[in-house]
C-alpha cells in the first residue's frame, strides 16, 4: 500500500491571533485516505500556549482532509484541537460555532506580501504611489514582478486541495491581494479559508517573503501619517430562510438584530480593528452600526438584488478584518442571525 504524507494542520494558543502550526505523519492506505480513516493525533500544547509542561498533551481532531499536490502522496489535515479528555480545547473557535448546513458564508481574505519590513514593491526607504491604480492592476509599475506569481501557485494549489477558491484580485495598496472562499454550511468556508491561509503562507517560504494579516500595517510605523486603506475579511452571509423567504420585516428587524449586537461582534471581528474602522476608505466607524444598498461605507451592504428579489438572498457584513479568527466570525454572525424569529 502507498504511504500518504499527513500534513496535521491546527491553530495555536497564541492571541489575538492564533498561529498555524502543522507537522507531518506517515500513514500507509490503500487509496488517497478520507475523514474516516484518519486517526486522532497529539501534539506537545506546551509549546504552542495550550498546555503547562506537566500536563502537556493536546489532540488533533482532524475535521477536514485535502489533497496537497505540493507533495508526491500529500494530504492536509485541517484539526479541531481538544484536551486529553476529549472535550474542545479552549483555543477551539471552531467548536464554538452552531452547526447549520442551511448557513453559505463567503470570506474576502485581504492581505499582504511583506519583504524586509515593508510591503512588497516598497522601495527601499521610501515610498510608492499613491493609491489609485494597484487595484485590480496590470503591468510591473502597479503589481510588481513576483506577487502574481506567488498569487497564480496559491490559487492552483488551493484549487488542486478541493478548496472552495472563487477568485482573486490585487488590491487598492501595493503588495495588498485578496482571495475569495464560499462554503455551504455553517463551518466549511471558515475551515478552508484556515487551509488557505496556510497554504499561501507555506508557499512564501521559499521566497524569503512574510504574509502581513494585520488590519492597518501602513500607518505610522513607516513614520509618517500615511493613511491607507486597511486590509478586511468582509463576511458574505445567508441562510436558508433569508434566501428563500426573507421580507422586508424580516429583514428590518436581522439589521435590529445586529445593531443591538454591535459590541459582541466587533469584539470578534479582529485585533486593531479600531485602527481600519475609522469611517474613511470605505468603512464605518467602529462605534456606529449603519446599512445601506450598495454602501461601501456602511457596516453591512446590501447588494442591489437583494432588494430586487423581495429581500431574498445575501449581504455583507464589511466590518471584520483581514486578522480576524472566520470561526469567530461565522459563529457571531450565524448566532446573531438565529436571534431572530422566522415565524
Amino acid at each position: 500500500m502507498p504511504k500518504y504524507k499527513l500534513e496535521y494542520i491546527w491553530l495555536d494558543g497564541y492571541s489575538p491571533l492564533a498561529n498555524l502550526r502543522s507537522k507531518t505523519q506517515i500513514k500507509e492506505f490503500a487509496a488517497f485516505p478520507t475523514l474516516a480513516d484518519l486517526p486522532q493525533w497529539n501534539f506537545d500544547g506546551s509549546s504552542t500556549k495550550q498546555a503547562e509542561g506537566s500536563s502537556a498533551d493536546c489532540l488533533l481532531k482532524p475535521v477536514g482532509v485535502y489533497p496537497d499536490s505540493t507533495r508526491k502522496n500529500g494530504v492536509l489535515v485541517m484539526c479541531e484541537v481538544l484536551l486529553p479528555d476529549g472535550s474542545p480545547h479552549p483555543s477551539n473557535t471552531r467548536a464554538t460555532i452552531p452547526d447549520d448546513e442551511g448557513a453559505w458564508f463567503g470570506f474576502e481574505q485581504e492581505f499582504f506580501f511583506y519583504k524586509d519590513g515593508a510591503p512588497l514593491g516598497f522601495p527601499p526607504g521610501g515610498y510608492p504611489a499613491p493609491q489609485g491604480l494597484y487595484y485590480t492592476g496590470v503591468g510591473f509599475e502597479s503589481i510588481g514582478a513576483l506577487a502574481r506569481d506567488l498569487v497564480e501557485q496559491h490559487m492552483d494549489i488551493c484549487l488542486d486541495a478541493g478548496l472552495n477558491y472563487e477568485g482573486t484580485n490585487a488590491e487598492v495598496a501595493k503588495g495588498q491581494w485578496e482571495f475569495q472562499i464560499f462554503g455551504k454550511g455553517s463551518k466549511k468556508a471558515a475551515d478552508e479559508i484556515w487551509v488557505a491561509r496556510y497554504l499561501l503562507t507555506r508557499l512564501t517560504e521559499r521566497y524569503g517573503i512574510d504574509i502581513e494579516w494585520e488590519c492597518k500595517p501602513i500607518r505610522g510605523r513607516f513614520g509618517t501619517p500615511l493613511d491607507w486603506n486597511g486590509s478586511g475579511m468582509h463576511a458574505n452571509f445567508s441562510t436558508k430562510h433569508m434566501r428563500e423567504v426573507g421580507g422586508k420585516d424580516y429583514f428590518e428587524k436581522l439589521m435590529g438584530a445586529f445593531s443591538k449586537y454591535m459590541d459582541e461582534h466587533i469584539a470578534v471581528y479582529g485585533p486593531d480593528n479600531h485602527m481600519r474602522l475609522t469611517g474613511l476608505h470605505e468603512t464605518q466607524s467602529i462605534d456606529k452600526f449603519t446599512y445601506g444598498v450598495a454602501d461601501r461605507g456602511s457596516s453591512i451592504r446590501i447588494p442591489h438584488v437583494f432588494v430586487n428579489n423581495g429581500y431574498r438572498g445575501y449581504l455583507e457584513d464589511r466590518r471584520p478584518n483581514s486578522a480576524a479568527d472566520p470561526y469567530l466570525v461565522a459563529g457571531r454572525i450565524l448566532k446573531t442571525v438565529q436571534s431572530v424569529p422566522t415565524a
